[in-house]
């Protein structure tokens, strides 16, 4: 840890201290950052196929040795079984990081996010079997299924088969409100067949960051200009209407802030009951700019801003209102196809890595 970081680190310790119901999570499993991150108050980690592949370039001496003894012990699997072994093996390491303060939040927190593999997302049956089988991998484990209209039924039954989840692919408040009401479901058939009860800490992303870009996409497509910044307060738009409409509901899930973009997606959620789980370095950004520690979970987005993210972009109502979607609608949203064919994409990168390692080239 830096000197700049000792000095400065107390931004988001205060926030901790003064907002503890604002849990701050890690958005990568790479153990160097995690260790700071906890220092900093994190309490959790989240994963996905980019950050899983970024994590094991970045330290390739030391999983290349790793990969080519998974490929010995295992002689008929292929490319992508053995990048999912490494993609347990460095889940299960982080977790341990987390377990201290899974046991103290009572499993609320202290929770490792591993994500099901985004080329079984046409697969309900698949994601559940593969959402079981990484829930056994440590007690801390929190599953990620993606907020499609095959992820929703996954989500469902394998919450109802004892699964924490981590809503992902999610970008609206229409696919949280879905997902979380999943959730519920889960929950309750659980329930009514009397299978033990207890704190899943399942938590529901909404990809603030990831709406404004598609905004912004749309918005040099159709040559629409709008007022410097209007667009970057998108996302944060959806993220508070979320939150607002699990508080009135009573879900048993949190709203997760992910896919940063600017320290709104933090400084406008800081004083919620929910995770806001940036990367490393946007944890940095906070702590060097020493960023006011305020609660501004309740302070509502601009009006004018609103009115004019719904008047000229039809997208931002369909993300915004909780009935702007169908769950079979949700597959076609601008965010979705993209984040989903960056995550194959990571996917096919990862095969590639391993294909490198066991075939070298001449």
């Amino acid at each position: 840890m830096t000197a700049t970081d000792t000095a400065v680190a107390s931004t988001l310790r205060r926030t901790a201290e003064q907002y503890p119901q604002t849990a701050l999570w890690n958005d990568s499993a790479d153990l160097a950052q995690l260790r700071q991150s906890i220092e900093f108050g994190a309490v959790g980690a989240t994963c996905n196929p980019v950050i899983a592949l970024s994590v094991v370039k970045a330290n390739l001496e030391r999983w290349r040795p790793r990969i080519a003894a998974i490929s010995a012990e295992n002689p008929t699997w292929g490319e992508s079984q053995i990048g999912w072994r490494v993609v347990e093996e460095l889940s299960i390491e982080a977790a341990e990081l987390l377990v201290p303060a899974f046991r103290a939040s009572g499993g609320l927190n202290g929770r490792l996010s591993i994500q099901t593999d985004p080329r079984l997302h046409r697969d309900a049956d698949a994601l559940i079997g593969q959402a079981v089988r990484f829930a056994a991998l440590a007690e801390n484990i929190i599953v990620k299924i993606p907020a499609t209209s095959v992820g929703i039924r996954a989500i469902e039954e394998a919450t109802y088969r004892g699964v924490s989840i981590n809503v992902t692919v999610s970008f609206t408040v229409p696919q949280a409100v879905q997902a979380a009401e999943a959730i519920e479901r889960g929950l309750d058939r659980r329930a009514a067949d009397g299978l033990p009860e207890r704190e899943f800490g399942s938590v529901v992303t909404i990809m603030g960051g990831r709406l404004d870009d598609w905004l912004k996409t749309v918005a040099a497509r159709e040559r629409i200009l709008v007022d410097p910044g209007y667009l970057d307060w998108a996302g944060v738009a959806a993220l508070k209407r979320g939150y607002s409409i699990f508080r009135e509901r009573g879900y048993r899930s949190r709203i997760l802030s992910a896919a940063f973009r600017s320290s709104l997606q933090w400084s406008e959620l800081v004083g919620g009951d929910l995770v806001i789980s940036p990367p490393f370095d946007w944890q940095r950004l906070v702590n060097d700019n020493d960023l006011p520690v305020e609660s501004r979970i309740e302070r509502a987005v601009d009006p004018e801003v609103l009115d004019t993210l719904a008047r000229r972009f039809p997208d931002f109502r369909r993300a915004y209102e909780p009935d702007g979607m169908t769950v079979e609608e949700f597959d076609d949203f601008g965010a979705t196809r993209i984040t989903l064919r960056q995550f194959l994409d990571a996917d096919a990168a990862l095969d590639a890595l391993v294909r490198d390692v066991l075939i070298p080239a001449p």
